[in-house]
């Protein structure tokens, strides 16, 4: 039987090929650096949830191989005094969205990346369990860039496609599953604009129409 155009749709987003990536976790335009911070999933768990997280290394400073570093277990504590207290921690996400908007995935999107830590969604504790963790480069209180926008929305395409339990109101922010702990993306994240952006790219039209108040 022929494939219609919205069979092609849900095998082919921004890219990925829809069933590929329900096989293997991976996303073909990411760069692969593997994590060794992860593991199974429970047998019952359902992917269901995308948490977008930020970090920079050092805090409030952007580029560099500091966050790879941290994510591989190879952070030098000597190059900066804060990484000395963080350099023992064992943590990783699926994928980190770049100021320029570029991907790097280190944990398959099946396995449980250490991404959430204690955390509740909906009344359902342990959101590591059932969750992709996204992080972007930045800072609670530093405007995002257009691009990571752009890519956020298209990536959360891509997963939605893959895991079609990930609905609009299950994308949410660190601090929404970790409250008083945690607070990126903080501030400077305009979910109303990512939400627009979503929409648009759903629709498969430009990310990125009306850049949000202060974007760079």
């Amino acid at each position: 039987m022929p494939h219609s155009a919205s069979d092609h749709v849900s095998r082919a987003n921004y890219g990925e090929n829809i069933e590929a990536l329900r096989q293997t976790g991976r996303l073909e335009g990411a760069r692969w650096c593997p994590s060794p911070n992860y593991g199974p999933r429970p047998e019952s768990a359902t992917i269901n949830l995308l948490v977008v997280h930020s970090i920079s290394l050092p805090p409030g400073e952007f580029g560099g191989p500091y966050i790879e570093d941290f994510f591989t277990n190879s952070l030098n504590p000597e190059l900066h005094p804060y990484f000395a207290t963080i350099a023992q921690m064992r943590v990783s996400a699926h994928v980190l969205i770049r100021r320029d908007g570029s991907l790097v995935q280190f944990v398959s999107l099946l396995e449980r990346a250490w991404h959430a830590g204690r955390s509740s969604f909906q009344g359902v504790e342990e959101c590591n369990d059932f969750s992709i963790g996204v992080e972007l480069e930045g800072a609670d209180d530093v405007p995002y860039t257009l691009e990571q926008y752009r890519a956020l929305a298209e990536l959360s395409v891509v997963i939605c496609s893959a895991w079609p339990d990930i609905t609009r109101n299950r994308i949410t922010g660190h601090s929404d599953i970790a409250p008083g702990r945690k607070t990126d993306p903080g501030p400077a994240f305009d979910w109303q604009h990512f939400r627009t952006s979503l929409q648009a790219a759903q629709a498969g039209k430009s990310s990125a129409e009306q850049p949000p108040e202060g974007a760079v």
